[in-house]
Formats: structure tokens, sequence, C-alpha cells
């Protein structure tokens, strides 16, 4: 606990002094415009990822970045529905990540046998592994396991879209959905072309982003 309470003071005296009109600004509301639905490992830190300042996401954190469909979401639902309806996002991020605890899960259930509530969560990804399998099943385990966390992030797209106030933004162009997965040893991060469902390398997403746009100029 020393730790923390060291950096709650280093925060107080260090960081919070240079953002305090930002703070003070933020106090009022927010008015974030992406929703960030990401997993609760340790090592992915949205903020940083996305070098997002205080106020620019509004973030939803679940084992294995897990998104029920509609009906079955719980605390996730009322997030999504608050970041929506309430605050207006324009964006909802899914991202996925290396070395997921939870995909590890689903290609090995009977790990969690013993963890009622785990294994429980992790029954909203059997999509994701029939496709995967279906797929990708002759992939050693690393490789495998790269393409379901792949899989995996389609498939949460999916389910968020089965939310009534996902479908009727998106439909009306209100609201714009991404995938993406990071590698964590990397540093590198795959984003989904959901006209292909194929993940390409952030720059090579940009240069096809740039090659329409020219051609639309």
């Amino acid at each position: 606990m020393e730790k923390f309470i060291a950096g709650i003071t280093r925060f107080q005296n260090e960081v919070f002094p240079k953002s305090r009109h930002l703070y003070e600004q933020l106090a009022d509301g927010q008015a974030p415009e992406t929703l960030y639905i990401g997993c609760s490992d340790s090592r992915v830190i949205p903020n940083e990822l996305m070098q997002a300042l205080p106020g620019e996401l509004f973030i939803c954190r679940t084992a294995g970045n897990l998104v029920p469909p509609y009906g079955e979401a719980g605390g996730v639902g009322a997030t999504v529905e608050f970041a929506v309806e309430i605050l207006k996002v324009r964006h909802i991020v899914i991202c996925g990540h290396s070395d997921c605890g939870a995909m590890k899960a689903l290609m090995t259930p009977e790990k969690v046998n013993g963890l009622k509530a785990v294994a429980a969560w992790i029954r909203h990804a059997d999509r994701v592994a029939a496709v995967a399998n279906a797929l990708h099943g002759d992939l050693d385990d690393h490789d495998f396991l790269s393409r379901l966390i792949e899989e995996n992030v389609i498939t949460q797209i999916d389910h968020l879209i089965t939310y009534p106030c996902v479908a009727a933004k998106l439909r009306s162009g209100n609201l714009f959905v991404h995938g993406m997965v990071f590698d964590i040893p990397k540093g590198e991060f795959r984003l989904l072309d959901r006209s292909t469902l194929r993940f390409l390398p952030l720059s090579e997403m940009l240069e096809q982003r740039a090659r329409q746009e020219a051609i639309s100029a």
C-alpha cells in the first residue's frame, strides 16, 4: 500500500498542478468522443496506449474484452447504453491484446472449471472458439492463440451491434465501431478492416486510407 500512497502523493504534488485547468474544466462534466472496451489485463493501459488525456476516453474493461449480447450484459450493457445515449460518443473501440488469459482459458476450459464465475463469463466467447477451430484449427498453439484473439474482437463487435442504441446510431452514421489488437512485447497494433475481416498493421491501414482519400479527392 505504501507504493500506491507514494504514487498518489506524487500525483497531487507533481502531476495535478500541471493539469489543474483541465481537471477544473472536467469538474463541470465529461464529453468523451470514444468508448474504449478493453481487457482487464494490467499490462494494457488504455490512456497510455492511445495517449488520451483525462476526459477523452470512457472506459469499460472486462476479462477478455468480452461484450455479452444485448439482454445478457449487466454492467457492460449499462456502460454501453450510457456512453451511446447520454454521452453520445462518436466512436467505440474494442481492443484485444496478445497473451490474453481469457483466450487461453477458452483454449483449455478445463483449467477454469473450478472458477464458476470465470467459466460462466468466457461462455460469451463460445462462438469465438467455434469459428477459430473451423478456420485456424491446423495452426500450432501460439499462432492459434493469435487468431483466437482476433476472432474474439470480431465476435465482440457483433455482440455490440445487438444493442438497439448501437445499431441505430451505426445506421444513421452517428457512430463508428473499430476493432484492434495490441501486441504487448512489440508495442504494435493491428486494426480490423471490417470489409475483409482482416487485421492489418496500423501502418498498412493508414496507407490504405490515404489511397482511398486520394481516389475520392
